[in-house]
């Protein structure tokens, strides 16, 4: 019997990677429902009949909402009767938020305050919210966006009355949605070369395995206000292309370097140095637990314990380097890349 036996989820932006991947992972368990509210009516009937077709006997278990996180009142009609939401509906891509910021204030802030007031309102019992390295000293419109995300998680979680809330923050998810390693295997297939933006810039790495796993981690183990992230490795882009050169047949000489994108960092954090002075150390997991102070500065400054901030910050620079072999392993092991595998295979033949 799971912790989510006879219990309703409910995924916001559930029609993406990541709704996907926690379909996969719970559809055939003791839950009850699981609810996917998202906007996009043509993904929602593509995702209904493919999982009549896959999963006969559970599908029923799927609900679809169709509705904007933008709205209050459209959340809030689809979220009585929830027991825990994964808040997974965002803006994402950076270049776009950088041209239409307002659009990743209206997704990404205020949806999320949406997604919280409706929850807290209809006593749902926990809340993830889905964050990502970029929120970290950030310097893009996507990143400043998901920075405020926490911030508005954080500070709701201080009056949420019986509703926990979390915060996860993740690094690259390879293979989802909008990702380049799929850009990657189409370019190769048409017999392009492989572009790449800056190949010494590096990224945090992981499954949508992974990502569901941080994520379920944060379910079981955060306290309210927290945000978890998992330690994750790390590698250059133009590893990384030439892993999937390895893979799929490209040729790692015609790689194309087309120069860094708007708003594009060289290197991502998931854990700041103010964070880094804080963070509790979980295994494969940092818990970074909410300040909880008051604005009672005055108690503050008579009575407050002043830490040396010492510990050097968390990012894909100083994490475990993944080189090629390690890198090619990783991408190798994922789903999406063995079905991929599979096809050209079965082409072939």
């Amino acid at each position: 019997m799971s912790i989510f036996a006879g219990k309703t989820l409910m995924i916001t932006g559930g029609t993406g990677s990541f709704g996907n991947a926690v379909l996969n992972r719970f559809l055939r368990t003791d839950i009850a429902e699981i609810r996917i509210f998202s906007r996009d009516e043509k993904k929602q009937d593509d995702m209904r009949h493919d999982y009549q077709v896959r999963y006969p006997d559970v599908a029923h278990k799927i609900k679809f909402y169709i509705g904007d996180v933008r709205s209050l009142e459209s959340v809030r009609s689809a979220m009585p009767g929830t027991d825990y939401i994964f808040h997974a509906a965002a803006l994402k891509q950076v270049p776009s938020c950088e041209f239409f910021p307002m659009e990743a204030v209206r997704t990404n802030v205020i949806g999320t305050d949406n997604v919280l007031t409706a929850a807290i309102d209809c006593d749902v019992k926990s809340v993830i919210c889905l964050s990502t390295d970029k929120a970290a000293y950030p310097i893009n419109a996507m990143g400043i966006t998901k920075a405020i995300e926490e911030k508005v998680a954080v500070a709701k979680s201080r009056n949420s009355r019986n509703t926990k809330i979390c915060c996860t923050r993740y690094g690259n998810v390879m293979c989802s949605r909008g990702s380049v390693i799929p850009l990657w295997i189409d370019q190769i297939r048409k017999g392009n070369p492989i572009t790449l933006t800056e190949p010494n810039m590096t990224r945090f790495i992981m499954s949508l395995e992974e990502a569901v796993d941080l994520v379920l981690f944060a379910f079981e183990n955060g306290q309210n206000g927290d945000i978890l992230v998992q330690k994750a490795p790390a590698c250059t882009i133009q590893t990384q292309a030439e892993a999937v050169c390895e893979l799929f047949g490209g040729c790692k000489e015609e790689i194309k370097v087309i120069g860094i994108r708007h708003g594009e960092k060289m290197y991502e954090t998931l854990l700041t140095k103010e964070e880094c002075s804080k963070a509790m150390d979980m295994g494969n997991f940092y818990r970074v637990p909410a300040d909880n102070r008051d604005l009672n500065y005055d108690k503050f400054f008579t009575e407050g314990d002043v830490k040396s901030v010492t510990i050097e910050e968390f990012n894909s620079n100083n994490t475990r380097r993944l080189n090629l072999k390690e890198t090619v392993e990783k991408i190798a092991s994922l789903e999406y890349i063995q079905n991929e595998l599979n096809g050209i295979t079965n082409f072939a033949k």
